[in-house]
């Protein structure tokens, strides 16, 4: 396969540095990373540069990705409208429409919106990517291959659909991690050891996400199969299914970070 044309990088926090750890090892041609809070770096494969004025004028990217806090757009984003009309953009910034993007880019600008998710960091993640109408296939196909390279990718026209998405897949492996953390307390709580109740707890959500990944049945079907009547998987089940207890709470849960994401589109 061919080697991923160049990429202008702009944030190099974890999400950009997963994303680029995924590029390199997919093959990607000399490329540039832009963050202030990065010490400057000449790897001839990813220039590491303070700033998006330090850009070679020499540099063409065939995309700009935009991996940095959504509150800092307004401030980031103008820099970069000189790559309007020859590069696409591909944006992981939650909750800021195409439209502000293009906005603050000074409009004309080719951007597919997307949100990936943490297990990025080792190739496992799940982004959702939406193109604006006057992305080329060619373009759309670049970011894809650029989101394959941190795991699977879905894409939608629908543009809001990105919020709940933010929501349910942005922020899924907080409440999964939350999980792990209140099962090895809850362990703790019942006498078990600190050490074998955090290898207990991390062991159990690994596992179990590793076997949901590997089934092709349904998640409540797998819930069922551990479940028997009248045991104690049942009396936990009871408690944690009450309609007030999980259900409830991840409904309220989803539908705040939603609103969030919404929220941060100003």
């Amino acid at each position: 396969m061919s080697l991923i044309p160049p990429v202008l990088l702009v944030g190099f926090g974890k999400m950009g540095a997963a994303m680029a750890a995924g590029w390199r090892e997919e093959g990607l041609s000399p490329s540039v990373a832009v963050d202030p809070m990065m010490p400057p770096s000449h790897d001839p494969d990813l220039a590491v540069l303070a700033g998006g004025l330090d850009v070679p004028a020499g540099f063409t990217p065939a995309a700009i990705v935009f991996a940095v806090k959504p509150q800092q757009a307004a401030e980031t984003l103008p820099v970069y409208a000189r790559y309007v009309g020859q590069a696409v953009f591909l944006s992981i910034m939650a909750g800021t429409p195409i439209a502000r993007i293009d906005a603050l880019l000074g409009g004309g600008a080719q951007v597919v919106r997307a949100m990936p998710n943490t297990p990025a960091a080792i190739r496992q993640g799940i982004t959702v990517a939406c193109p604006a109408a006057d992305v080329t296939q060619e373009q759309r196909a670049l970011c894809d291959r650029l989101l394959r390279a941190i795991g699977e990718v879905a894409w939608t026209d629908d543009e809001a659909l990105l919020d709940p998405v933010t929501a349910v897949s942005g922020g899924g492996p907080a409440y999964v991690f939350l999980l792990a953390e209140l099962l090895e307390r809850a362990a703790i709580e019942q006498g078990i050891p600190p050490e074998l109740a955090r290898l207990m707890a991390r062991k159990t959500v690994a596992g179990s996400g590793a076997l949901l990944a590997a089934s092709t049945e349904d998640a409540a079907t797998l819930r069922r199969n551990v479940t028997s009547k009248g045991g104690t998987t049942a009396e936990a089940l009871a408690v944690l299914m009450d309609e007030a207890a999980w259900p409830a709470a991840m409904s309220r849960a989803i539908a705040a970070a939603t609103a969030r994401s919404r929220a941060l589109a100003g």
